[in-house]
């Protein structure tokens, strides 16, 4: 008979070796060697830039009209664009989520598909559109009432917004409609049951508890849109409205010690944006967000349009029509036009430019490196979220809260602070030279986009029941054999949709891409954005149209393996 001093021994060894710690360990490693690291070291360079304490470089930025001009920008396109995505996205949610609409199904595909596209293909679709002299839109204004002048002008602050709104607006939609879902019905039900109109409920019930998780859309729409590059640096380029986000690949690209001294001082002001609205969204906004969460899961009652649900159908199907569905089209029949100075016709009519995407040897390069950057950066990302969580969900293993912390920070920090960071420290200053490979893209993607497949593996593994593990553990599976054997079959749809959620953001990125990339590493994005601003608006487009019926393709695909269960 065994004694229980050697069963207490052997336990003891049971817990010291716990792979659980080893894991737990690596992930930590990871993400202290490239996230932690470079952004300490942006910061203190920021401050030490020649090895001492000095400001001279932030009197240097902020004493330059045209940085604060463009810190002005940022905040003021940022702050709209996020309060008329709020505007947009919280009646549509509610319209969706909890009308007799007609169509509702097909609506919610339309609204996030601007979210499953690179946002600088939506700028290059307003360009064609809202070009003051040109435009298609402004063009057909023009003749319609007889104006003399463009109603509308692309390239102005105001045009900024519009496209900037147009493109995050998905982002408050999708946190507005899982609030929304979980959300306790029983106050609604009490207004209805006493005699309130469905819109007095709305405005007295709905919207009041629904207030902390519309503000924490409206502050993740300010993020994105503030952080942006591509859009700013299609739409604003030309009308000279400059961001932070161009300024800082302004003075990246001129090479000098000054310019990336003044780029990591602008970087730092960004960071510290982006950092104090992700606390805020996450801790006195979040908890606030549970309050309206109930114990129950019954649904809340449909509201009864009546007479007012076709009306409103169609003025829901025009907005679908103005928003998305046309500026696609416009990128689409932009990409078989042999002049854009013409209307479409047959003889204006050509196929050349998809041939040239097809066959053209850099395009297929970039192509390669976007599909092996996407695939590598996913599944990577996808091993680190599986394993964290498992640690959140099954385990109480002290500091399992470390490695989610960062990397919920690395989700929110900017892309280009990301870039700018690994490019000062993984070029050899720490022993490490990955810069301008393959390597260095990989893990940019990784760090900004890991967050979207936890979070999803996160909510899956929460509705499985402990038991069954439990089951395999007194039958005598080892914590690997039950992972594999038991949870990872039952979590396999939500793993499915959490390695698409990284893999194609990772598949079309630009701003990381556009500060990391060398000749032999160049991405899809960088290669379509050299297209539209420097070569051929056609070839772009439909560079662009080949990437949008791919992500639509993917994200079809991706709903029938997870059985509609996840989709974008």
């Amino acid at each position: 008979m065994v004694s229980s001093k050697t069963k207490e021994t052997d336990t003891q060894k049971k817990i010291y070796f716990d792979i659980k710690w080893v894991f737990i360990f690596v992930i930590i490693g990871f993400l202290l060697v490239f996230q932690v690291l470079p952004l300490i070291y942006l910061i203190i360079r920021s401050f030490f830039p020649e090895g001492s304490f000095t400001l001279d470089g932030f009197k240097r930025i902020y004493s330059y009209p045209l940085n604060w001009t463009a810190l002005k920008n940022t905040i003021i396109s940022g702050g709209l664009a996020s309060i008329f995505g709020v505007l947009i996205a919280f009646p549509l949610a509610w319209l969706v989520g909890r009308t007799n609409l007609y169509g509702k199904k097909i609506f919610r595909t339309i609204f996030v598909t601007t979210y499953m596209v690179p946002p600088y293909v939506g700028a290059m679709a307003w360009l064609r559109l809202l070009n003051p002299n040109v435009g298609t839109m402004n063009v057909f204004i023009k003749n319609l009432f007889g104006l003399t002048e463009s109603p509308f002008n692309i390239y102005s602050i105001g045009g900024l917004v519009w496209v900037l709104t147009t493109f995050y607006y998905p982002y408050a939609f999708i946190t507005i409609s899982r609030a929304m879902e979980k959300m306790d019905p029983s106050l609604e039900e009490a207004s209805r049951i006493s005699g309130a109109s469905p819109l007095k409920t709305l405005i007295t019930i709905t919207l009041p508890m629904m207030l902390p998780s519309i503000i924490a859309a409206g502050l993740l729409v300010f993020v994105a849109a503030a952080s942006c590059y591509g859009i700013p640096s299609i739409v604003g380029a030309p009308g000279k409205i400059y961001t932070v986000t161009t300024r800082i690949i302004d003075y990246v690209h001129i090479g000098s010690q000054e310019g990336l001294t003044d780029a990591t001082v602008l970087a730092v002001f960004l960071m510290a944006l982006a950092l104090i609205i992700l606390y805020v969204s996450t801790v006195p906004i979040g908890k606030k967000q549970y309050i309206t969460v109930g114990g129950k899961s019954t649904r809340p009652n449909i509201v009864d349009l009546g007479r007012w649900r076709v009306p409103i159908t169609i003025l829901v199907a025009l907005f679908s029509l103005l928003i998305i569905i046309i500026p696609f089209m416009t990128i689409f029949t932009t990409s078989i036009t042999v002049n854009m100075g013409k209307p479409l016709s047959l003889d204006n009519i050509t196929f050349k430019y998809w041939e040239t995407i097809f066959t053209r040897s850099s395009i297929i390069s970039s192509a390669k490196n976007s599909l092996i950057s996407g695939l590598l950066a996913a599944t990577f990302g996808m091993i680190v979220s599986l394993v964290m969580a498992y640690l959140l969900k099954r385990t109480n293993i002290k500091g399992k809260g470390i490695p989610d912390f960062l990397i919920t920070v690395g989700s929110g920090t900017p892309s280009v602070v990301i870039a700018l960071s690994l490019i000062m420290t993984m070029s050899g200053k720490f022993k490490i030279n990955i810069y301008n490979t393959m390597a260095i893209l990989v893990i940019s993607y990784m760090i900004k986009y890991m967050l979207m497949g936890m979070r999803t593996v996160v909510s899956a593994l929460s509705q499985i029941s402990p038991t069954l593990e439990e089951a395999g553990q007194i039958s005598g599976a080892n914590w690997l054999r039950r992972f594999k054997d038991i949870i990872l079959p039952l979590i396999l749809p939500s793993v499915v949709a959490g390695w698409f959620l990284i893999f194609m953001p990772s598949f079309y990125e630009l701003t990381m891409s556009t500060l990391l990339y060398s000749a032999h590493t160049k991405t899809l994005g960088v290669e379509l954005f050299t297209y539209q601003t420097y070569h051929s608006q056609q070839t772009a487009s439909a560079l662009a149209s080949a990437i949008l019926i791919f992500v639509i393709v993917v994200n079809w695909g991706m709903n029938k393996v997870t059985k509609g269960k996840f989709s974008i």
